[in-house]
C-alpha cells in the first residue's frame, strides 16, 4: 500500500512538471469541476481556444463544441426517455428544448464560469453565447476523454444534474411558441406586426405589434426583430393568461 502511495505521488509529480503553468490551471480546474482527473489536457486546450483570423491558429473550440452538442442532446434524451416513461413525444421534445436551447446553455456556463477557462482573453470581444458554446465544447471534449457511458454520468452528476432539469419543467422557453401551440388550440389567428423605428437619439429598433384576430393586444420595442417578437408575445401572453387562464400562474425563465 505504501508502495502505491509513493508511485501515484511520482507520477502526480512527473505530470506536473510535463504541464505548463497555463495547463495545469485549466487541468486543476477540471478536475475540481468533474469530479474526476482528466486524462488528454490536449482537448480541453482545444475546447477553450478561440478562434481567430491568424492562418497558422491551431484548433480552436468549434468542432468540439459541434460534438458535444450531438452528445448531449443523446445524452438529455436518454435521461428524459427513461425519467418520463408515460410522456408523450411533444412532453419529450418540449423538455428536451427547455434544457439545450441556446439560454440555458449559456446559464450553465457562466454558472461554471467557464470563460475563466479561455486560453486567450485581452483584447478579443466575447459573443453573448460564448458560454453556452463553451459548455457544449467542454462535453465534447468529455466525451472524446473517457467515452459515452463516463461523459454521460460525468454530465448528470456534476454539469447538468436531474434535480437541474426538473427546475425547467414549469417554465417557459418561448412566449411565441406558446402562444402558437394556444392558438391552433383555440382555433384564432394570432399574427405579428413588426417593422423599425428610428428614436431620437437615432439608434434604430424594432417594435413588434401582436394581433389576436383584428385586435391589437400588446407590442414592444427591442434591438432585434426576433427580440421584439418574443417580448410582445410575452406581454400577450399574461394579457390572454388573466382571461383564459392559459397556464395557470406558470413559472417563467
Amino acid at each position: 500500500m505504501e508502495l502505491q502511495k509513493y508511485f501515484s505521488k511520482f507520477l502526480l509529480k512527473h505530470r506536473k512538471r510535463k504541464l505548463t503553468e497555463r495547463d495545469y490551471f485549466l487541468s486543476t480546474q477540471l478536475n475540481i469541476m468533474l469530479g474526476t482527473e482528466v486524462q488528454n489536457i490536449a482537448l480541453y486546450r482545444e475546447a477553450f481556444s478561440l478562434k481567430n483570423s491568424s492562418k497558422n491558429q491551431e484548433s480552436n473550440y468549434e468542432r468540439l463544441e459541434f460534438l458535444g452538442d450531438s452528445v448531449l442532446g443523446t445524452v438529455i434524451s436518454c435521461h428524459l426517455f427513461q425519467t418520463y416513461p408515460q410522456a408523450n413525444e411533444g412532453y419529450l421534445t418540449q423538455m428536451k428544448s427547455k434544457i439545450v436551447n441556446r439560454k440555458n446553455l449559456n446559464k450553465l456556463g457562466d454558472d461554471l464560469k467557464l470563460t475563466d477557462l479561455l486560453q486567450k482573453q485581452s483584447s478579443v470581444v466575447l459573443s453573448e453565447n460564448i458560454s453556452g458554446n463553451l459548455f457544449e465544447a467542454l462535453i465534447g471534449a468529455v466525451y472524446l476523454d473517457f467515452q459515452y457511458d463516463a461523459c454521460k454520468k460525468i454530465i448528470l452528476e456534476r454539469l447538468l444534474t436531474p434535480t437541474e432539469i426538473n427546475k425547467l419543467e414549469n417554465k417557459i422557453v418561448s412566449y411565441k411558441g406558446l402562444l402558437l401551440e394556444w392558438s391552433q388550440k383555440k382555433k384564432v389567428n394570432i399574427k405579428y406586426e413588426t417593422c423599425e423605428e428610428i428614436q431620437v437619439n437615432k439608434a434604430i429598433v424594432f417594435r413588434c405589434h401582436v394581433w389576436l384576430e383584428e385586435e391589437k393586444i400588446a407590442n414592444a420595442t427591442e434591438t432585434s426583430k426576433k427580440k421584439a417578437e418574443e417580448k410582445a408575445a410575452q406581454r400577450a401572453f399574461y394579457i390572454l393568461n388573466k382571461k383564459e387562464n392559459i397556464l395557470g400562474n406558470p413559472k417563467t425563465l
